[in-house]
């Protein structure tokens, strides 16, 4: 299908593997279901290749920076691997140039602090692990750290809570693109029910 649109899941090392296969199960079971949609959902890191997530999970990342096709929404995951990325420079200036190309930005977890160390919540509502809302605050004072909210979505901006949060804010996505009875499909299909088991 000509025209489609891209969704681009961010990995890099020592990424929370459920941050970002909750969002991908999400997105890529949206786009299987619906394909008239015109969605396609791909991986990417810096070089391309294997990446090894937080608990040892290794992922191939489907592209690298440099050929990774233009993306409509971006998911930038967190875990352990976001603390170097609040000071890698060359990482901060691609996410602003995300900013500037990527019609939607999102974050799952820490993926909020890598947003708010490269500018992009100044003065915006966002959201965290809740381990980490204090850091929110501190890396940008102007964010309005909603710490309660599972994700929340600022227009062009969307943040959500630590982990399994992503899936939520995945079923979000597709509402808001797709319309609420797509969201309910894929969330019946991948069996996904928020109520605690315990």
């Amino acid at each position: 299908m000509t025209g489609m649109r891209n969704i681009g899941i961010l990995l890099f090392e020592n990424v929370e593997e459920l941050d970002a296969v909750g969002p991908w199960e999400v997105l890529a079971y949206w786009c299987k279901r619906f394909p008239d949609a015109g969605w396609a959902v791909h991986t990417l890191a810096r070089d391309g290749g294997v990446v090894r997530c937080a608990k040892g999970m290794d992922i191939v990342a489907q592209h690298s920076f440099a050929d990774a096709p233009p993306s409509e929404i971006l998911v930038h995951p967190g875990g352990r691997g976001t603390r170097p990325l609040l000071t890698d420079d060359d990482h901060l200036a691609w996410v602003r140039e995300r900013r500037a190309a990527v019609p939607l930005l999102t974050s799952v977890c820490t993926g909020s602090l890598v947003y708010a160390a490269a500018g992009l919540l100044s003065g915006r509502p966002a959201t965290s692990h809740w381990s980490t809302v204090d850091q929110l605050a501190e890396l940008d004072p102007t964010v309005e750290v909603r710490p309660d909210d599972r994700f929340v979505d600022d227009g062009d901006v969307i943040t959500s809570a630590g982990i399994s949060a992503g899936i939520d804010m995945a079923l979000h996505i597709v509402a808001r693109f797709g319309g609420a009875d797509q969201a309910r499909t894929v969330r019946r299909g991948i069996q996904y029910d928020p109520l605690p088991p315990v």
